[in-house]
């Protein structure tokens, strides 16, 4: 075969698409492109660009010498980290917060997105869905100060209840038994309402004709739930998991933090509070940065794990 023939079977295989037709296919879809551009900028400049900053996690950071003057210690705070005496009581308390939530919250919006989509009057479904959305829009700091005013042992409501069942008051915000309980109950507060939007909407573009061929075939609400709702949300619901995952050791510092007292500290303190503590307010730079690099690599460890046994599970995955 000549060069010449080898030459036009490979182009007719794999056309390529000239530059100006690529440049009139983004002018073309440009207001596609707009609406890309600020999430695009928001990963650039806040995830991408500060990652450079991981390489004080390597160094003796001072401030005054910069990036460049600071001299290089290696794995020196990863090491000190690993030896801390604090290390497996932090790494404790957020494995177990993590599996806390993921253990109750996880399946909340799934049940809750169950139960809207049997519902079928509009006018209250969309009722209850706006009821339940509402807390998602307001801050930790407004959800703890709530649960503060409730739990209160000074004329909170859920005290005086208990007294008026004729128990004793319990002081939930300074006790470490009752600080993991709570905790969990305003993650599903907060969350499990908004986190049914992406169930509902997996549930929206299932076929109805499947439910009409189970309901001739004599299935009742909750057999079509069963075999035909939950099979049918399922590839979402391991990409969420597998998302969740990720987050194992990222519990987020300003719930924490807004819960977090001198008399639930062995209990409470995770490696983001401990980062602020430790960067922040003692100006340990290097050491703080080791621990969020740290966190990141366990993250992103997980996330590939997870990815790949859904796959070996017969899963789409998230890549």
């Amino acid at each position: 075969m000549s060069e010449t023939a080898v030459k036009t079977g490979m182009s007719k295989s794999a056309p390529k698409i000239p530059e100006s037709g690529r440049m009139r296919r983004i002018i073309k879809n440009r207001a596609i492109y707009l609406m890309i551009l600020p999430g695009f900028l928001y990963f650039l400049i806040f995830k991408y660009i500060p990652m450079s900053g991981l390489i004080i996690a390597f160094q003796d950071y001072q401030a005054y010498l910069g990036v460049t003057g600071s001299p290089w210690v290696g794995l020196k705070h990863f090491e000190r980290l690993f030896t801390e005496p604090m290390f497996f009581t932090i790494l404790g308390n957020t494995l177990l917060l993590f599996f806390l939530n993921l253990a109750f919250y996880f399946p909340v919006p799934i049940i809750l997105a169950l139960m809207l989509n049997e519902v079928r009057r509009e006018v209250f479904k969309r009722f209850i869905q706006t009821l339940v959305y509402i807390p998602h829009f307001m801050s930790w700091v407004i959800i703890v100060s709530i649960s503060f005013v409730m739990l209160s042992m000074d004329r909170g409501i859920i005290n005086e209840l208990l007294v008026m069942a004729g128990f004793e008051k319990i002081n939930f915000l300074m006790s470490s038994e009752w600080f993991r309980p709570m905790y969990v109950l305003q993650i599903i507060w907060r969350e499990a309402g908004w986190g049914t939007i992406i169930y509902l909407a997996a549930m929206a573009a299932i076929d109805p004709g499947l439910y009409e061929a189970s309901r001739i075939d004599g299935a009742s609400r909750f057999r079509q739930m069963w075999h035909i709702t939950l099979p049918s949300i399922r590839s979402v619901i391991v990409v969420l998991l597998i998302l969740k995952i990720g987050d194992v050791l990222e519990l987020g510092f300003e719930h924490i933090y807004l819960l977090l007292n001198s008399m639930n500290r062995n209990v409470a303190e995770i490696f983001d509070t401990y980062v602020y503590t430790a960067g922040l307010k003692q100006g340990q730079f290097s050491f703080s940065t080791a621990v969020g690099f740290f966190k990141s690599l366990i993250g992103l460890i997980l996330v590939m794990l997870a990815n790949w046994l859904a796959k070996k599970a017969g899963e789409e995955g998230i890549y």
